[in-house]
């Protein structure tokens, strides 16, 4: 009776079903097990996850091939583009991150709102070329450098005069009394006042060579101090140019820094989208906010540093001004002789250098300053002349009281020769030439000094071009290889494979790895640069 009403009453509201009817009884019976219930939670759970998991691997490569996309492009996206509207691609100006405006916590759940920073104006861009010539016209040692060779132009000018007649006009005038004619025996006692007015005339005809060897050392010292205001602008322009890569580098850091706050802000909005449905743990979006934070403080370091290199060379092109500008990309050029052997880049150099130059004509000139010294020994022979004209103020034309009057106003003029030697001074000739033997000493010293310097620089630019090269090459390698860490990280994290610690390995793994391949760039650069003053070259 209990069955035939059971199904009279599936009959009659329409469900029967026998296969129905058994499927519901073996259900029934398998959720009597508890086992069975536990397993049936376990698969509805893995359904549901798998479901979430394949929409983030549809979706996730997307983004992140929008992303890349986005970033690489030298434009700024538009206010209506997808890139403009999603926070998590929209690239942020070199210098001004995106900042958070807000971050709240409520719960499990975390939200970071990023507001773009305000568009930076255009600076202009200083090319290498435009400072050199900035650092050549106007930086303090140079002119310093030129000032000193001007002086020596003039000492120069002193021993030279010499040679030449020396004039002299004198005018004396006395007040006393004296004898003035009154007859031709007699003479009185009058007092007034006297004039004597002298043109004289002297030349130098021989000295020894005293006045030749002072002369000469001059005009080799002029020479000598040539060549040090040339050294003197190989070394500003080297400082110039170390100064102007080492701001190109920190330049190109400010963008590697800048494309990894931008990567860690895309990591940021994809963690808090997994965090959100449930996929990924809470402290992995707290391990990303810190990784964030930590890139834009590495960010505003770079910027910082950035800046004060643009100080730094502004000081050393002779620039007063502010750091309101960016620098361009140069490179040197390879040079033609930078593998060469240290033989053939020691002879160029000792060939080339304005030092070794330089010592060559101190060395001149000390052997004329010596040369000079030494005439001392011997007399000096000149001739003289001079015009005397003598009047006064009474109008008596007498000057004793036998004078002739009528020639009171006659000029009385002499010629003659003077031999002027003085064969004992106490020694004095022979401890200047001492003196200028032991100078001469100190200069050869100083260019064995010079030599061994330059060889040291030519081999250290040499070597250092060499290594710079050759880590050039595996920087590059490192660079590719974290990138493909990272693009390979960032897909495993995208389809739930990889966890955070991996990405964000992956992601300072490739910060390391590029700032490496800006550092390599920037030392080969500096090398060459170092190179080249080492051969004397511009």
């Amino acid at each position: 009776m209990r069955r035939r009403r059971s199904a009279h009453m599936v009959a009659s509201s329409g469900d029967w079903d026998p296969s129905s009817i058994a499927m519901k009884q073996v259900h029934g019976v398998l959720a009597s097990y508890p086992a069975i219930r536990t397993m049936r939670t376990v698969i509805s759970t893995l359904s549901a996850l798998s479901t979430s998991l394949v929409a983030a691997a549809v979706f996730c490569p997307l983004v992140l091939f929008s992303t890349r996309s986005a970033t690489a492009q030298a434009a700024a996206p538009s206010a209506a583009s997808p890139a403009a509207l999603a926070p998590s691609s929209a690239p942020i100006p070199s210098g001004a991150p995106a900042t958070p405006a807000t971050t709240a916590s409520t719960g499990a759940r975390a939200t970071m709102v990023l507001t773009p920073a305000p568009p930076q104006p255009v600076l202009p861009v200083v090319n290498l070329a435009s400072l050199e010539r900035g650092a050549v016209a106007r930086q303090p040692q140079v002119l310093i450098a030129r000032s000193q060779t001007l002086a020596e132009e003039g000492v120069v000018e002193q021993a030279r005069s010499g040679y030449l007649p020396q004039l002299t006009a004198t005018g004396q005038y006395s007040f006393g009394t004296y004898h003035a004619a009154s007859g031709v025996a007699t003479s009185s006692v009058t007092p007034g006042g006297f004039w004597i007015f002298t043109l004289g005339a002297t030349q130098l005809i021989y000295d020894f060579g005293q006045t030749v060897g002072k002369w000469d050392a001059a005009k080799d010292t002029v020479e000598a101090d040539r060549a040090t205001e040339k050294a003197t602008v190989f070394q500003i322009l080297v400082n110039v140019r170390s100064a102007y890569f080492t701001a190109r580098a920190d330049k190109d850091l400010v963008g590697v820094q800048q494309e990894t706050l931008t990567d860690q802000e895309r990591h940021l909005a994809q963690v808090k989208g997994f965090v959100d449905v449930g996929t990924q743990p809470q402290i992995a979006l707290a391990q990303q906010q810190a990784a964030v934070a930590s890139a834009r403080v590495a960010l505003i370091q770079a910027q910082n540093s950035y800046e004060t290199a643009k100080a730094q060379l502004n000081q050393a092109a002779g620039v007063r001004g502010d750091t309101q500008y960016d620098v361009g990309d140069e490179q040197i050029a390879e040079i033609a002789d930078e593998d060469a052997p240290l033989e053939t880049l020691m002879s160029r150099a000792i060939a080339a250098r304005p030092e070794i130059a330089s010592f060559a004509k101190q060395r001149i000139a000390q052997n004329d300053t010596i040369a000079a010294a030494k005439g001392s020994y011997g007399p000096t022979i000149s001739a003289f002349g001079n015009v005397n004209q003598y009047t006064d103020d009474l109008g008596v034309k007498s000057r004793t009281p036998h004078a002739d009057e009528a020639n009171w106003s006659q000029p009385l003029w002499q010629v003659g020769g003077l031999l002027s030697w003085p064969f004992f001074q106490g020694g004095l000739t022979q401890g200047q030439v001492r003196q200028a033997e032991a100078v001469l000493s100190g200069i050869d010293a100083q260019e064995a000094n010079e030599i061994l310097q330059v060889q040291l620089q030519v081999d250290s630019a040499r070597l250092a071009v060499r290594a710079s090269k050759a880590s050039i090459g595996a920087a590059e390698d490192a660079e590719r290889s974290s990138h493909e860490q990272l693009r390979l990280a960032e897909q495993r994290y995208a389809t739930g494979v990889g966890s955070i610690i991996e990405l964000n390995d992956a992601q300072v793994a490739y910060t390391t790895a590029a700032a490496q391949l800006v550092q390599a760039r920037y030392q080969l650069a500096s090398a060459r640069a170092q190179l080249l003053a080492a051969l004397g070259r511009t």
